[in-house]
């Protein structure tokens, strides 16, 4: 295996171009690849650690759960659902998180990073 490989994301580099993103910290849907691995990475930058607890692939899905500690100290769980095409293509990601406390500190974060790159209708 090359180093490149080793070194891909298990959905961003499969995004397709008109790719959706739902999640807990957002009022509506991420649509297309660029805005969603920018909406994924500013998330990435709010965990002070990201520990996976569960992964499969079922079907076409791929389960991802995982706990997560935000810069602020919340504590947040989450399972990421990963839906491939036949073509190894992803169309569609759906993260959902809880307690609603931390789901809401990083919907904040997420405003503040974000804002004036992507909608403003999506932010919580």
């Amino acid at each position: 295996m090359s180093h490149a490989q080793e070194e891909r994301h298990p959905f961003l580099d499969d995004l397709t171009a008109d790719a959706e993103l739902t999640s807990s910290v957002l009022r509506g849907s991420v649509i297309g690849r660029d805005e969603i691995r920018l909406a994924v990475n500013a998330v990435g930058t709010f965990y002070a650690s990201q520990t996976p607890t569960f992964l499969q692939t079922v079907g076409s899905r791929l389960f991802l759960e995982y706990e997560a500690v935000l810069t602020n100290g919340e504590k947040l769980t989450a399972v990421m659902v990963v839906d491939r095409a036949s073509d190894g293509s992803v169309p569609r990601v759906s993260v959902r998180m809880s307690p609603l406390g931390a789901v809401l500190s990083l919907g904040a974060h997420l405003r503040g990073a974000l804002c004036g790159q992507l909608p403003e209708e999506l932010f919580l």
